[in-house]
């Protein structure tokens, strides 16, 4: 009977889920659910200093939203008396030893010298050669390692020593991680040969790299690098998921669009690349416009009401107005708040900034009194389309149609450009008859009005 597949994802809570490390929580969902494994997140918070509860609570979390879920949650600071027990067997048998020596050197930074006992694990000094499902066979000279620290008491066990015995406990038959964890495989092997532990079958994945093809990281890429940046955004989460698996993998057909389910079923370790992968936030925002518009006009909705203004209810008949053009208009649902802010396009909604009367003559015939004579020709045509009660009928289209035949009689920019200011004061905004059919029959003739006063 086969050993069943159990994975784990073991990210660090000392900073927000990278993208990096989403990719890696993802291709290892998909490999254990394509093959009926159990999936274990870990929570490696071994360092003290810099892991915290906000970082593993925003971790948690992000996973959430991303629909990735675990069989099992633990954290490795609940499992330090463990970690104490392999201790005390190492040195016991002449693996390991308690070492007298300067912390700074130890920590890797430069505090004041102090003496302290951390245990260095005694290096036989071999080759290590191991199968990566990626990479093929990989081989390391572990000399140049030396005797390297795996504890700084027997109360505070280092990264290599806990992942290595997590991994054996809890059966981890696949560590599938980043390719900036293969320099660590080496001393991580060693320790499992010294503690009796079984070699799981390792994939380290390709670098995800920035558009310069520099290593996509926070120090140089700030913000950007979280999954949290793009949650925040606005960006969908299946959007974010699909996105990901292409990083790195390819189908090896052309489909680009995948659910979940179809991930799963698809996905083949054998087809992740060995370059990096680069991070194009273009093609993000083409995936994430692909499944806004899949959407229902109440998800749509749904997902809108974290961006639009306090004015602006979901339920209103502005909005309902207002979502066809916002579907078209939108890449990330976190644009819907730039559209009604600042020098958006949709900032005219709610009321109407003062405009200088210049701005209604159109620049090819600025002249006011034509201006003014179109505007009211304008106002009685659109006067003329159905009552507001039956606002459905005051549509773009029917905007357009009354009053096309004019426009075309006496120049389309002559009359269209002094009713698109006369409805929205902006230079930049949808055309007239999108704009008149947002601000509805009643609005957009007092509008005319007022610019009709000012000419």
């Amino acid at each position: 009977m086969p050993i069943p597949i159990i994975i784990r994802f073991a990210p660090s809570p000392t900073g927000y889920l990278h993208m990096g490390g989403a990719r890696t929580a993802l291709f290892n969902h998909l490999f254990a659910k394509q093959n009926g494994g159990k999936t274990i997140l870990r929570i490696e918070d071994t360092d003290k200093q810099r892991s915290t509860k906000e970082y593993e609570t925003s971790i948690i979390e992000s996973l959430g939203w991303l629909g990735l879920q675990y069989d099992e949650t633990v954290k490795q600071s609940d499992r330090e008396v463990v970690y104490k027990g392999y201790l005390k067997r190492l040195i016991d048998e002449g693996k390991a030893y308690v070492s007298k020596e300067d912390l700074a050197a130890v920590e890797g930074d430069r505090k004041a010298d102090m003496r302290a006992e951390v245990i260095r694990f005694k290096n036989p000094n071999k080759k290590v050669v191991f199968s990566d499902l990626i990479r093929g066979e990989v081989e390391f000279d572990t000399t140049e390692l030396k005797d390297f620290v795996i504890a700084k008491s027997m109360e505070e066990p280092l990264y290599h020593l806990a992942v290595v015995v997590d991994d054996f406990e809890m059966g981890i038959t696949h560590v599938i991680r980043g390719e900036d964890h293969i320099s660590n495989t080496p001393r991580q092997i060693l320790i499992q040969e010294a503690i009796g532990a079984p070699r799981p079958i390792y994939a380290h994945l390709p670098i995800i790299l920035a558009t310069d093809k520099s290593k996509l990281s926070k120090r140089k890429h700030g913000e950007s690098v979280s999954v949290d940046f793009y949650r925040r955004k606005g960006y969908l989460p299946e959007a974010v998921i699909n996105f990901l698996a292409l990083l790195g993998w390819n189908p090896g057909n052309d489909q680009e669009i995948f659910s979940i389910d179809e991930l799963i079923k698809a996905f083949d370790m054998s087809k992740v690349q060995k370059s990096g992968a680069v991070f194009n936030v273009e093609k993000l925002n083409w995936l994430n416009k692909q499944y806004i518009a899949k959407l229902s006009d109440a998800d749509f909705a749904d997902h809108s009401k974290a961006f639009i203004p306090e004015w602006l209810a979901t339920s209103s008949p502005t909005f309902k107005r207002l979502l066809p053009l916002l579907r078209e208009k939108i890449s990330t649902f976190g644009e819907i708040s730039d559209l009604f802010s600042g020098e958006g396009e949709l900032r005219f909604v709610h009321d109407i900034a003062d405009y200088p009367a210049g701005l209604l003559l159109w620049k090819k015939e600025p002249d006011a009194v034509k201006a003014r004579e179109h505007l009211i020709k304008v106002k009685e045509l659109l006067a003329a389309i159905q009552d507001e009660a039956a606002a459905s009928q005051f549509t773009a289209e029917a905007v357009k149609t009354a009053l096309w035949p004019y426009a075309e009689a006496n120049g389309k920019g002559n009359v269209l450009w002094p009713l698109r200011v006369a409805l929205t004061g902006q230079e930049r905004s949808p055309d007239p008859f999108v704009s008149a059919a947002i601000l509805g029959k009643n609005e957009s003739l007092k509008r005319i009005d007022t610019a009709i006063s000012v000419l």
